[in-house]
């Protein structure tokens, strides 16, 4: 059985249930986490302790929240509004965690499904998608040196579209974006980061990203979290799966078994009021 989840952000209790709603046996079935793992929820530590210790039975993707820590605990960012990483930033085991974190991917295939946090840009396969994400990812996994001066370039919005030539920080910033920041684009991939509101709230001249005419993983079943203002979207090849579980909503999966799907959700209480 194949499980696909969608964003935590800390609310341990809340993955708990929606692995037992689900019957996950770590010895027999896969999990994937579609990032941000941490932030703003109430246990952090907690979900990276237990993610780690599902070892090989889980595949954790890294979100924007938890390229947030890393750059955090490495002094590439400063604490935000709404942050609540200190526990796990001050644990005996937390520089562990954070290693164990870095190790993580950006996108991920499992059972035939495309798994990223937030987006792919329209020119992109699935093939040029992982590549991609593993440039970043043997960046991630490298030296500290090198760890850190990414982390320290990765944040901002410029270039805000993609193409082949790019190098150095400008394309690692502008995979690291559409991975796991984007929710508009335009026809020709240019990302918009101001609008976090629903489809409908598309600007002008801009789609959600998987709505673009001719995007070349269309054919290509995708799962992802990210959007929570987006809500539940379980199409044949779609599922979006960030249903607001730090905001009150619930945390969402999907069980993928032997060509049967079923969408498994678990009520969360409300750890941060959106805006707070």
């Amino acid at each position: 059985m194949l499980l696909l989840i969608g964003d935590i952000q800390g609310c341990d209790a809340a993955l708990q249930r929606v692995l037992e709603a689900a019957a996950f046996s770590a010895s027999r079935d896969h999990a994937v986490l579609l990032g941000d793992l941490v932030n703003r929820g109430p246990d952090s530590l907690a979900t990276l302790r237990r993610l780690q210790a599902l070892g090989a039975s889980a595949s954790c993707l890294l979100g924007n929240h938890d390229l947030h820590l890393l750059a955090l605990a490495c002094g590439a960012r400063a604490a935000q509004r709404g942050d609540t990483l200190a526990p796990l930033l001050a644990a005996a085991d937390g520089p562990a965690l954070l290693d164990w974190l870095r190790h993580q991917h950006l996108a991920r295939m499992a059972g035939g499904w495309l798994c990223v946090h937030a987006g792919v840009l329209p020119t992109w396969t699935g093939a040029q998608t992982l590549a991609l994400a593993a440039e970043v990812q043997a960046v991630l996994r490298g030296p500290a040196d090198g760890v850190r001066d990414f982390l320290h370039a990765m944040s901002g919005n410029s270039p805000a579209q993609w193409h082949d030539g790019l190098q150095g920080a400008d394309r690692l910033r502008v995979i690291v974006n559409a991975l796991t920041r984007l929710r508009f684009c335009s026809a020709d991939g240019v990302m918009d980061f101001k609008t976090k509101e629903g489809a409908g709230a598309a600007p002008p001249g801009f789609l959600p990203w998987f709505d673009v005419p001719g995007r070349a993983t269309a054919a290509q079943p995708m799962a992802f979290g990210h959007w929570s203002t987006l809500g539940l979207v379980n199409q044949p090849t779609l599922l979006a799966l960030d249903t607001g579980c730090v905001w009150g909503g619930r945390l969402s999966a999907a069980r993928v078994d032997a060509g049967r799907r079923e969408i498994i959700q678990v009520d969360c209480p409300q750890a941060q009021a959106p805006g707070a």
